[in-house]
């Protein structure tokens, strides 16, 4: 009897230690093997401690996640943590009483944390004017330069630093008798939002939306508009093939048929499968020389973790363990070396190389310098613009316009404005 009586105290024992754990619901848009590893990370945060259980929840793409997030907060039913892409930095921002900053999250719970530690050219798009955090950095990549190493040896040519020696090297490659010198991925990120920041220029006005909502796109500038014209004409030469909107031109590369490819960072795991038959390399993202001298740093894609309000205060203790566990070195460095993402911190950088990464997979570090070499600037911190995922579908409907001859790239880009801009005003009413 005495046994059963004990065996019953410590299963009520065992059963309320359970229950004591407060549940932190994490809303993610990342699917397969990504959501596998989003599991695994929440799995070893929970047997850190007894206190807190991570429970992340897969809600479809990023703009689905979002929605729901949305209409869950005004159900008020919302998660205590979403992961919202860049694009949705503005919309975040503008739903007042909504967002718990993270910098103040940290402060109220009295979790170390000093912005100082995470790579500026990552949390700069997630700072206010002021320079404080408000949402945590955790999928962050940035366009990069890949390139079949086999291809521009035969053609006798470096992998280029500057759109003019692009140029040439796509002439000799077509010589060598190479389908296309070169392609890209998510045009609108890698053509226009990062060419801008590397060239130092305004995408938008008002520091790219970062110092209000009456901003205006600036796309158009003749340096913009240069650009575009002569990846229009290089198309006519085939030294430039376009092949979709998102990462579509991908089996461009793959095949051999195109020499280099302009995508994300967090390609490199699907370039590194998928390229068969040669080597390939990663370089930085060619900049005009005669525009500028030094370039600046790309801007990220990717995503990051806002935390919502409506939840009792003991559970936001909870959120601020984890963002402090998800940024640990150890975690930070495991997940970049899995995915291809960039680390957050300076100090996931730092053990990735003590770790001999770099070294056993070439050209990993390649955007980690790109975004790191140089101060960003107003023109490279990032952008912070309203409806901006629907700027992007116009943006893509005018530059095909362009490649397909129907209008100059001046046309082309001054309609994109112009089409852009009625959306920044209609946002501006909205949440102005």
């Amino acid at each position: 009897m005495l046994r059963k009586t004990v065996g019953a105290l410590t299963l009520s024992v065992m059963a309320a230690q359970v229950q004591a754990a407060t549940e932190i619901q994490w809303w993610h848009a990342m699917g397969g093997e990504l959501g596998e590893k989003i599991n695994e990370i929440a799995d070893k945060f929970n047997a850190s401690q007894d206190d807190y259980q991570v429970v992340p929840v897969f809600k479809g793409n990023y703009t689905e996640t979002m929605t729901a997030a949305i209409s869950a907060f005004r159900a008020r039913e919302q998660p205590h943590i979403v992961q919202v892409f860049e694009v949705g930095t503005a919309t975040m921002m503008a739903a007042e009483g909504a967002v718990y900053p993270v910098y103040q999250l940290m402060e109220d719970t009295g979790q170390a944390f000093d912005p100082r530690d995470y790579l500026a050219s990552v949390t700069g798009y997630y700072t206010s004017n002021d320079g404080k955090m408000l949402s945590m950095p955790f999928n962050s990549s940035t366009p990069v330069l890949y390139y079949n190493k086999d291809a521009l040896a035969k053609a006798g040519v470096e992998p280029p630093k500057t759109w003019e020696e692009m140029g040439e090297a796509g002439r000799k490659l077509l010589e060598a008798g190479y389908d296309c010198g070169f392609t890209t991925g998510w045009q609108s990120w890698v053509q226009l939002e990062n060419f801008s920041a590397r060239h130092n220029v305004p995408f938008a006005t008002e520091n790219n939306g970062f110092a209000g909502l009456d901003t205006e796109l600036a796309f158009n500038s003749p340096l913009h508009v240069k650009h575009v014209q002569q990846l229009a004409d290089w198309q006519k030469e085939g030294i430039f093939s376009y092949g979709g909107r998102r990462s579509d031109s991908a089996p461009k590369f793959y095949s051999g048929e195109c020499a280099m490819y302009m995508n994300s960072s967090a390609s490199y795991a699907g370039v590194k499968n998928n390229a068969k038959g040669f080597e390939f390399g990663v370089a930085q993202l060619p900049t005009w020389g005669e525009a500028i001298e030094q370039p600046q740093n790309s801007i990220i894609g990717g995503a990051t973790l806002w935390t919502l309000q409506g939840h009792d205060k003991d559970d936001y203790k909870g959120v601020a363990r984890f963002y402090s566990f998800l940024s640990s070195p150890e975690i930070q460095a495991d997940w970049h070396q899995f995915t291809g993402y960039l680390p957050i911190t300076h100090d996931a950088a730092e053990l990735t190389r003590e770790q001999g990464f770099y070294a056993q997979n070439p050209g990993t570090d390649v955007a980690i310098t790109q975004m790191t070499s140089v101060t960003p600037t107003a023109n490279s911190k990032g952008l912070r613009l309203g409806n901006f995922v629907q700027i992007r579908d116009i943006i893509n409907e005018e530059l095909e316009n362009v490649w397909s001859g129907k209008d100059s790239a001046e046309a082309a880009l001054n309609r994109a404005v112009e089409r852009g801009n009625k959306l920044l005003r209609k946002f501006e009413r909205q949440n102005g």
